[in-house]
Formats: C-alpha cells, sequence, structure tokens
C-alpha cells in the first residue's frame, strides 16, 4: 500500500508551470525525491488547461507523508507557493494492492 496524492496547483499568466520549473532547477523536487520513503515526485501539465500542473506524490506510508509534511523543505515551497500566488487542490489515494494481471492484456510493453 502507499499513499498518492494528486495535487493540482493553479495560477495566472503561466504561473504554475514557472513554480515547478523553480522547483526543479532549485533542487528542492529532487531533495524531495530522496526523502525517506517518497516513491514518486512528477510534474504534469494537463492538456486542457495551461495555468495548472498536477503533482502526483506518492509516499510509502502515512508516516514517511508526515516526516515530509514536517520537514525543512515544507517552508520552501510555502514560499514559492506563495510568490507565484498558486491555489491548490488535493486528491488523496491508497493504492491497490490486489493483483493486477487481469489489466496487462489492455498494455503495450
Amino acid at each position: 500500500m502507499s499513499i498518492v496524492m494528486n495535487l493540482y496547483y493553479t495560477g495566472e499568466n503561466g504561473s504554475a508551470r514557472a513554480f515547478a520549473k523553480e522547483m526543479e532547477a532549485s533542487g528542492i523536487a529532487e531533495r524531495i525525491r530522496k526523502e525517506e520513503g517518497n516513491e514518486k515526485y512528477a510534474y504534469f501539465f494537463p492538456m486542457d488547461d495551461p495555468e495548472t500542473v498536477l503533482l502526483i506524490d506518492m509516499w510509502k506510508d502515512q508516516a514517511a507523508l508526515d516526516s515530509h509534511h514536517s520537514s525543512p523543505m515544507m517552508q520552501e515551497l510555502a514560499q514559492l507557493r506563495e510568490k507565484y500566488d498558486l491555489h491548490m487542490k488535493a486528491e488523496r489515494y491508497v493504492t491497490d494492492s490486489s493483483d493486477s494481471s487481469a489489466d496487462e492484456k489492455f498494455l503495450k510493453k
């Protein structure tokens, strides 16, 4: 089981994409990827909304996510969100550990 957070950052005039670029260029995103229990930290751009960036953020368990939330990087993140005047929406999911072999026939590898 993993916890997956889909975080939607929305701004104006390209600010959400500028935020994601600065997260990568500053090294903050890479430091988060190296945190204990982080399984994925990746930005995506919705085709139908140029003012939104989707972050898929996946953690081993709640303890790892809690540790991330109490890390000093959260202050850096908050400052960047404020700099770019971003608004957020969050969705939380828990991965399904059941057998997914039936899905394989729909995947091209």
